[in-house]
């Protein structure tokens, strides 16, 4: 039997902001499902690092981490439906939680595309360093966090000495031909650092970045990579913590909503995707699932993977659940796991 579900928080039942459109009203409508395509998997919150923009929470003492009966599931899941056309394993670190191998392997088995969101300090842990030959080997696509490309930048949002080990990574990643072979992709994230103070800004333009990024890691180390991923830090977890000690919230939920961009929200993640935690609950997206706002069947149940293996199949959601923190995926250029979702 699959636990409850998380209930829905004190710190997020709060996340509405005096004078924020609820977000559904902004749209004149509910945001509505289409057929999913994408599987993402929080596999866990353990982590090697606890960096400071992590909405997870992730770090080196959690210890949820999937089990190996959601684990089986979710095998069965992959081989059932050839209209998951990608399997996207997050975490904490991916690697570091149960369960990464054998949905690997299950995925690549059955032809669909494995996107791994690695932390790139992973490799150097002990016990981790086959990992950039398993990529690899099974071709996963690799999406590398690397919130700068500046060493001072990184080493405040992700610890002392990750930037390091980050290049170091980078380079053995393109060593293997990722970056360069058509079938090994490597894609960098960039996350902005965590506002400090009331003045706000948007992510910047992701094509501008991405030239830049090019040509710095491109000069001074060598580095090749496909395509560079501009998030936007959405007020949950370590950043909503963070805007909180500092009465920044509300401010900054007013200011993603007063840049609400409509053009984006043809393309938000949450209308294709199911997010699925440790304990096999699905959620629109990774954001609902860390604020406790899981997806509920039409007879207002929790819905769960184990729902995914009845004759009703995939595609048994007409809405997404919204929060005003959704205004973050849309304000300016839009953010998704994706990055950018219009050009600006």
């Amino acid at each position: 039997m699959v636990a409850s579900p998380p209930s829905v928080s004190a710190v997020s039942t709060a996340s509405a902001a005096p004078g924020v459109t609820p977000f559904n009203q902004r749209l004149g409508q509910p945001l509505t499902k289409r057929p999913i395509t994408v599987l993402q998997i929080n596999l866990g919150r353990r982590c090697n690092l606890a960096c400071t923009h992590c909405h997870v929470e992730a770090g080196p003492k959690r210890t949820e981490e999937l089990s190996e009966m959601v684990c089986d599931q979710l095998v069965e899941v992959i081989r059932r439906y050839p209209q998951l056309a990608t399997v996207d394993l997050t975490g904490g670190a991916p690697e570091m939680n149960y369960g990464f191998r054998p949905l690997v392997e299950a995925a690549r088995a059955v032809g669909k595309t494995v996107m791994v969101r690695t932390n790139l300090t992973i490799f150097f842990e002990p016990g981790y360093g086959d990992l950039p030959e398993y990529f690899a080997r099974h071709q996963l696509q690799v999406v590398a966090s690397l919130p700068c490309y500046l060493e001072k930048n990184v080493n405040q949002q992700r610890g002392i000495g990750v930037y390091d080990a980050s290049i170091r990574a980078l380079q053995w990643l393109n060593q293997l031909g990722y970056g360069q072979n058509p079938n090994l992709r490597l894609d960098l994230v960039y996350n902005p650092p965590v506002p400090r103070s009331a003045e706000f800004s948007l992510t910047p333009s992701q094509a501008k970045l991405e030239a830049d990024y090019r040509a710095y890691l491109q000069t001074h180390f060598g580095i090749a990579f496909n395509q560079l991923y501009t998030l936007t830090n959405l007020p949950i977890g370590r950043v909503k913590q963070a805007l909180m000690t500092q009465d920044l919230h509300g401010p900054y939920l007013t200011f993603l909503s007063q840049h609400h961009n409509p053009a984006t929200v043809a393309n938000l993640m949450c209308r294709n995707q199911l997010s699925v935690d440790y304990l096999g609950h699905l959620y629109d997206c990774d954001f609902n699932q860390m604020e406790g706002v899981p997806c509920r069947l039409p007879n207002g149940q929790p819905f769960t993977v184990a729902d995914l293996l009845t004759e009703a199949g995939l595609d048994q959601l007409q809405t997404v659940q919204t929060r005003p923190y959704c205004y973050g995926c849309t304000a300016g250029s839009g953010s998704s796991c994706g990055g950018a979702l219009v050009e600006r």
